[in-house]
């Protein structure tokens, strides 16, 4: 969940508790939930966003709640490691996805990626292989990173 707003007062009580409730607490209650079935050979994947490692001027409490999955991700992996799970996750930057021009105005919409150096949105398929990675037997020494697939957003 996110809308945009350009200042922090814009932001609403209301509008603050639902991007949370939204965007990180489904990530705990999930894992609480998971974890009762969880092997010791699995993993957890969570999906973050370049937004939670750069902020976004705004997007104040959207990116506030992808930097808490960021946290929660590495807390996680440091505390699932005895066990054999690994904890990583994905950091998208710009792709295409519904949430786009629900959030945006159309001339946003229209500009959407291009600030990337790459010069565009990534598509949803081109950042779906960071997941299989993550999840397959190639990325069993990784715990507690992220791969961001961001076209190149911190080369700039």
């Amino acid at each position: 969940m996110q809308h945009a707003q350009d200042a922090l007062g814009a932001i609403t009580p209301t509008q603050l508790d639902n991007t949370f409730r939204t965007n990180i607490y489904g990530y705990v209650y999930m894992t609480q939930a998971a974890l009762k079935y969880l092997s010791d050979i699995g993993c957890i994947i969570n999906t973050g966003s370049v937004t939670g490692f750069r902020g976004s001027d705004h997007l104040v409490d959207y990116a506030a709640t992808k930097g808490a999955i960021r946290a929660f991700t590495y807390s996680l992996a440091q505390q699932l490691v005895d066990r054999g799970i690994r904890v990583n996750g994905v950091a998208p930057g710009p792709v295409w996805t519904p949430l786009i021009p629900a959030s945006f105005e159309s001339d946003e919409v229209a500009d959407f990626g291009t600030q990337t150096p790459m010069k565009r949105a990534a598509q949803p398929c081109e950042v779906g292989p960071a997941y299989v990675f993550l999840a397959s037997k190639d990325a069993s020494y990784i715990t507690g990173q992220f791969i961001h697939v961001n076209g190149g957003s911190y080369m700039a």
